[in-house]
């Protein structure tokens, strides 16, 4: 006769709830828990050995496995078998191997041991105490977890030969998510092999950056830094010249284990810290929730006073708003009249400055053009004629106080970048200074050169390399609505 044992396993995301073994508190959402049955069987009720087979999940269904299992006097043997097992990482970011678990009826996990994944068919000889309990192979970081994850990737299925009888009994076993080894959800870059050092030492590696994900370096510090030392004494040895393995399997062995405790520490006073956290938000809910019951009973003593109070202030607001309506629509009429005008005098310089040098309106100012022919060529004295037109032109922007001036020498692609450069700059600073001389403040005008960098025609032609020889005053400022720098 043979009856299946029937284990529901939760699985379980809650921050270190797989840890503690607590059950999941009121305030959790149902979509972090859901259930997956598996079989148990009970090997005590008969002599000799039975087969089970193991099958794989939607995770790797490819995988498969069967193990011979042997009840005896206070122990009972396992022989498992494994083929088609693929590297972890394809499904788990944290993940480097695998570990076979045996789940009791009430719902405890035992690490039965490691299957490390080379791409070969392993064999897992053990023994456990136990003698009623279904197996299963999970994903983890390393070998020395505590608690099995949900990255179920095998699960024991009976054969028609299995033998085994018990109850049939609903159990939970608490199945960490992934996401507890990587609770800030970092994107661990993979670790690097090297075949000539023991798959321990990267366990090592990996359990050293799990742990520090989980802040055991701040919640649980000196058993972490017995943790480093250990894998500290491991690196020494992997450095040596003359590489032994046995001493390197050791150290990292010894360093995971402590990683392990380190984590499940700085989990354990995480969680304590929050639910200390969660218990003074409580005793400040309860605080304020009576202090409006007080407010509210004050309230209700002076609701007749209130109310007389409520209808004066009432027609006061009533009255601010319609001066406040008032006011705003005044201002509006003030600054839409300050734009008119601003618009006005914009339109007013424009056509002023036309009159002497060629001027155009854009989006940094008004653009006043002085084309190469008021220098001498290659030079950078102005000519009389030049300086007779930016002597008029003082005239009309001392006109409008608070302007602002910028003076933008421009070449052609004639000669070298250099030369071109140091031109177009001493072109600028000599209407700078001009200008300066004929009144203008000092500090309102700026020159800058450009050289060839900002052409305005093709310069594959005379008449364009022409338009490119130039100087350019941009003059702007809050009396016409326009501030240097405000775009091309």
């Amino acid at each position: 006769m043979k009856l299946n044992l029937s284990l529901t396993v939760a699985l379980f995301a809650g921050f270190g709830l797989a840890q503690t073994g607590n059950a999941p508190s009121a305030s959790q959402s149902a979509a972090e828990i859901t259930e997956k049955s598996i079989d148990a069987i009970n090997y005590v009720h008969r002599s000799g050995a039975t087969k089970i087979a193991f099958v794989g999940t939607d995770l790797m269904p490819s995988a498969k496995g069967e193990a011979k299992i042997e009840a005896k006097q206070g122990k009972t043997n396992i022989n498992a078998k494994f083929k088609g097992l693929q590297r972890p990482t394809s499904f788990c970011g944290e993940c480097l191997t695998y570990v076979m678990w045996a789940i009791t009826p009430e719902g405890r996990a035992n690490n039965l041991g490691e299957i490390v994944p080379d791409g070969s068919d392993k064999e897992l000889n053990v023994t456990s105490e136990l003698q009623a309990f279904g197996l299963i192979v999970t994903g983890e970081p390393y070998f020395a977890v505590t608690q099995p994850s949900n990255r179920i990737i095998l699960q024991n299925a009976a054969k028609e030969e299995t033998l085994g009888a018990v109850d049939v009994v609903r159990a939970k076993a608490s199945l960490i998510s992934p996401g507890v080894y990587n609770p800030v959800k970092t994107n661990l870059e993979p670790l690097v092999f090297n075949s000539k050092l023991p798959f321990e030492y990267f366990e090592a590696l990996n359990a050293q950056r799990i742990a520090k994900l989980s802040s055991a370096d701040k919640y649980a510090a000196d058993t972490f830094e017995r943790a480093e030392t250990q894998l500290k004494q491991a690196q020494d040895y992997a450095s040596q010249k003359k590489l032994q393995v046995n001493p390197i399997i050791t150290a990292s062995k010894s360093a995971i284990q402590t990683y392990e405790d380190s984590r499940l520490i700085s989990l354990r006073k995480q969680a304590e810290e929050h639910q200390a956290a969660q218990k003074a938000a409580a005793a400040a809910k309860v605080a304020a929730a009576q202090a409006e019951a007080e407010k509210e009973a004050q309230a209700r003593e002076l609701a007749e006073a209130q109310k007389q109070l409520a209808d004066a202030q009432r027609a006061a607001a009533e009255k601010q708003e319609a001066e406040a309506r008032a006011a705003a629509a005044k201002a509006e009429e003030q600054r839409l009249q300050a734009e008119r005008e601003k618009e006005e005098q914009r339109a007013k310089l424009l056509q002023q400055l036309n009159t002497v040098l060629d001027t155009k309106d854009s989006a940094r100012g008004l653009v006043v053009n002085m084309s190469d022919v008021l220098f001498d060529t290659g030079q950078y004295t102005l000519r009389p004629v030049a300086r007779e037109k930016l002597a008029k032109l003082s005239g009309i922007i001392q006109l409008y106080p608070g302007l602002k001036l910028a003076a933008e020498g421009h070449t052609d692609n004639t000669g070298s970048e250099e030369f071109n450069q140091k031109l177009s700059e001493k072109r600028a600073q000599s209407v700078r200074d001009y200008l300066v001389s004929q009144g203008i403040p000092d500090a309102s005008i700026t020159a800058t050169g450009l050289g060839q960098s900002t052409p305005v025609a093709d310069n594959g032609t005379a008449k364009g390399r022409q338009a490119n020889r130039r100087v350019e005053l941009i003059v702007s400022g809050e009396a016409i609505g326009t501030e240097i720098g405000g775009g091309h």
